[in-house]
C-alpha cells in the first residue's frame, strides 16, 4: 500500500482517527460545578462542627465562672459565656444561666450557624451547648 493510500485511508475513516486534544479541559469544566459544590458543603460541614464547639466550650466557661463567683452568679456566669465567643458568633448568641437553691448552676448557649462566612448571616438553626455544675455554698 502507498503513502498516498494510506494517508486517504486515514482521513476517509472519519471519527475513528479524531484527536482527543482538549478533551481534559472539557472534562474539568463539566466537573468544575460538582467540585465548587463539595468544597461549599465541606465547608459548611466545618462551620457547623465549629459552632457546636463554641457553643459546648462557651457553656463551660459560664458555668465555671458562675460556680467560682461570690456575687452575681448569673452575671457572671453570662459575661464569661459571651467573654470568648469570637465577635461573628458573639452577636448573634443567647446566653441564659441559672441558679437553683441547692447551688446548681446551669448555662445554655445558642448560637447561630453562619452560612459560608462567618459575621455576615446565618441559617435559622441555632445550636445549643448545655452545661452544669454544683456551686460553692457558702455560709
Amino acid at each position: 500500500m502507498s503513502a498516498r493510500a494510506t494517508s486517504s485511508a486515514r482521513r476517509g475513516s472519519g471519527r475513528a482517527f479524531r484527536s482527543d486534544r482538549g478533551q481534559v479541559a472539557v472534562d474539568l469544566l463539566g466537573m468544575a460545578p460538582v467540585i465548587i459544590v463539595t468544597l461549599v458543603l465541606l465547608w459548611q460541614c466545618v462551620l457547623l462542627g465549629y459552632t457546636y464547639t463554641l457553643a459546648g466550650n462557651a457553656a463551660d466557661e459560664a458555668v465555671r465562672a458562675g460556680t467560682a463567683a461570690t456575687g452575681d452568679r448569673q452575671d457572671a456566669c453570662e459575661r464569661a459565656g459571651r467573654k470568648n465567643l469570637p465577635s461573628a458568633w458573639r452577636d448573634g448568641a443567647t446566653i441564659g444561666c441559672s441558679l437553683d437553691r441547692t447551688g446548681f448552676v446551669t448555662a445554655d448557649v445558642g448560637l447561630e450557624v453562619p452560612v459560608l462566612f462567618p459575621g455576615t448571616i446565618g441559617f435559622p438553626v441555632t445550636l445549643h451547648g448545655r452545661a452544669g455544675a454544683v456551686g460553692e455554698v457558702t455560709d
